[in-house]
């Protein structure tokens, strides 16, 4: 065995693992890489690119449609649960601590420390670890924060769940479609 050509097959096998490309053709795979060392390939580069981005994004859409799912099961039983409030929105809260402050306007910059979760638990985003609160205008981020931020008092601290919808403009370091907790 060549071990350097193993290592480089290792390699390329965890990216593909990583980029959830997991049910893959080997003897397909292996062939292409035997024809592009040969100088001849069964499909033009073009080709190729345009079958990688329709995989990706079929992945993608069954990804989310996933999460999306999820999600409104969470929020389902979530909503059961003593004490949590549902809006309108599908906004979803629980106060955890009243404050005795005034009440943010959506024009208004606002100072806080948070937390952003996904429904498994994962932390995508926290003041809390950056050991700094963060001030933003209201206005100016996710809608879910800017309706739910309205409601505390300054001194409050609300757990708020919010639905995929409610998360635009996007999180860039959420995947898209997932609940907020």
């Amino acid at each position: 065995m060549d071990k350097t050509s193993y290592a480089l097959g290792m390699s390329i096998g965890h990216q593909l693992q990583q980029m959830n490309a997991t049910e893959l053709n080997i003897d397909d795979f292996a062939k292409a890489l035997r024809d592009i060392f040969a100088g001849e390939t069964a499909m033009t580069d073009m080709d190729a690119q345009a079958a990688v981005q329709a995989f990706f994004q079929q992945k993608e859409e069954e990804q989310a449609k996933a999460a999306q799912a999820d999600g409104q099961k969470f929020l389902e039983e979530n909503a059961k649960k003593p004490g949590v409030v549902t809006l309108p929105s599908g906004l979803q809260y629980e106060v955890l601590r009243e404050g005795d402050g005034k009440k943010p306007k959506a024009t208004d910059l606002v100072e806080c420390h948070y937390e952003g979760t996904l429904i498994n638990g994962q932390v995508f985003d926290s003041s809390y670890r950056r050991g700094e609160t963060a001030t933003f205008p209201l206005n100016q981020v996710i809608k879910g924060w800017t309706e739910g931020l309205q409601l505390m008092q300054e001194g409050a601290k609300y757990s708020i769940s919010l639905t995929h919808s409610a998360t635009e403009p996007m999180v860039p370091a959420r995947p898209s479609r997932h609940t907020l907790h």
